[in-house]
C-alpha cells in the first residue's frame, strides 16, 4: 500500500516519513511490507489511508504546481477521510491528522468488543426504507443507518443481534443484497459514544486553521471552514451518518461537474456516478493516474 508512490516520488516518501515520525512507529514499512493482519487493524489503516491521499495531493503539488486553492471549488472525504481532506486543504498539520486517527482508530475499536459489534450494507432500499428497517430491528439492540453512501446503497450499524436482524427484515422489505461487512467494529452509531468522548479530548488539544478550500462536512452534508465548528463536527462524526450522497449531491449543486478522487482505491468515484450520472469521477492514486491526470491538466 502506497509503495509505488514512495518508488517513484520524492514527495510522497516525505509524507510516509512525516507519519511514521508523528506516529513513532514505522507504518510506512507496515503499508509497504504488511503484515496485512496488523495493517487492516483500524488504528493503522486509519492513518495509513490518510497518508496515501496526502502523499497524492503532495506528489501533484511537487510534481504538476497543482494546488487545492486554485485546482477545486470545494473538498470532502468519507469518515477518515474527512480527515484527509481537512489536511489538504490546511486545517490540520499533517503530523496532528496522523495522531488524531491513531486516536480515533484505537478509541473506536476499544468502545466495543470485537465481535459484539457489526454492520451491514443494505442494497436496492432508500434512507427511508433502511431507517424503518434498522427501527424495527433495534428491538435486539442499537441498530442505525450509519452510512448513506449512494441510491440503494445504505449500511447499517450497531449491535450484532440487531444488525443480522435488519439484514433479514431488509430481504422481506426487497432489498436487492443485505450483507454482513467485514469490519472490526460497528462504526457511525450510538455505540460510538465513548470514541466520541475521546476525540472530543484529543481535538481539544490540536490547533485548527481555516482550511483553504470549503469542505463539506459529512454529517451536515454542507460546506464548512470555521475551525470551531469543524472541530464539534468531527465529534458529531463519530455517532453520526456519513451523508456521503448527500454531499455529492451538494458539490453538484454548488456548482461542481467534476470529481477527483486522491488516495487508494476507487470506491467513491464510483459512489459518485452512481449517485450522479452527469458527474464526471476519476480516481487518482498510482504513478500512472498522476501522469495521466497531469497530462490531462
Amino acid at each position: 500500500m502506497g509503495k509505488d508512490l514512495a518508488d517513484a516520488f520524492a514527495a510522497a516518501r516525505e509524507v510516509f516519513a512525516e507519519v511514521d515520525e508523528a506516529l513513532g512507529q514505522d507504518l510506512s514499512g507496515l503499508m509497504f511490507e504488511g503484515p496485512e493482519d496488523r495493517l487492516i487493524l483500524t488504528e493503522n489503516a486509519q492513518p495509513a489511508l490518510m497518508a496515501v491521499s496526502l502523499a497524492v495531493v503532495r506528489v501533484l503539488a511537487a510534481e504538476g504546481g497543482v494546488s487545492l486553492p486554485g485546482a477545486c471549488g470545494l473538498v470532502a472525504g468519507h469518515s477518515l477521510g474527512e480527515y484527509s481532506a481537512l489536511t489538504a486543504a490546511g486545517a490540520f498539520t499533517l503530523a496532528d491528522a496522523a495522531r488524531l486517527l491513531k486516536v480515533r482508530g484505537r478509541a473506536m475499536q476499544k468502545a466495543v468488543p470485537v465481535g459484539e459489534g457489526a454492520m451491514a450494507a443494505l442494497l436496492g432500499l432508500d434512507l427511508d426504507t433502511v431507517r424503518e428497517v434498522a427501527a424495527e430491528a433495534a428491538a435486539d439492540g442499537v441498530c442505525e443507518a450509519a452510512n448513506d453512501n449512494a441510491p440503494g446503497q445504505v449500511v447499517v450499524s450497531g449491535a450484532r443481534a440487531a444488525v443480522e436482524a435488519a439484514v433479514e427484515i431488509a430481504k422481506r422489505r426487497g432489498a436487492k443484497r443485505a450483507v454482513l461487512l467485514p469490519v472490526s467494529a460497528p462504526f457511525h452509531c450510538a455505540l460510538m459514544a465513548p470514541a466520541a468522548e475521546a476525540m472530543a479530548e484529543a481535538l481539544a488539544g490540536v490547533d485548527i486553521a481555516a482550511p483553504a478550500v470549503p469542505v463539506v462536512a459529512n454529517v451536515t452534508a454542507a460546506p464548512v471552514g470555521d475551525p470551531d465548528t469543524i472541530r464539534r463536527l468531527l465529534v458529531e462524526q463519530v455517532t453520526g451518518v456519513v451523508r456521503w450522497r448527500e454531499c455529492v449531491l451538494a458539490m453538484r449543486d454548488a456548482g461542481v461537474d467534476e470529481l477527483v478522487e486522491l488516495g487508494a482505491g476507487k470506491v467513491l468515484s464510483g459512489l459518485a456516478k452512481r449517485t450522479d450520472k452527469g458527474l464526471s469521477g476519476r480516481s487518482v492514486g498510482t504513478p500512472d493516474d498522476i501522469a495521466g491526470f497531469l497530462n490531462d491538466l
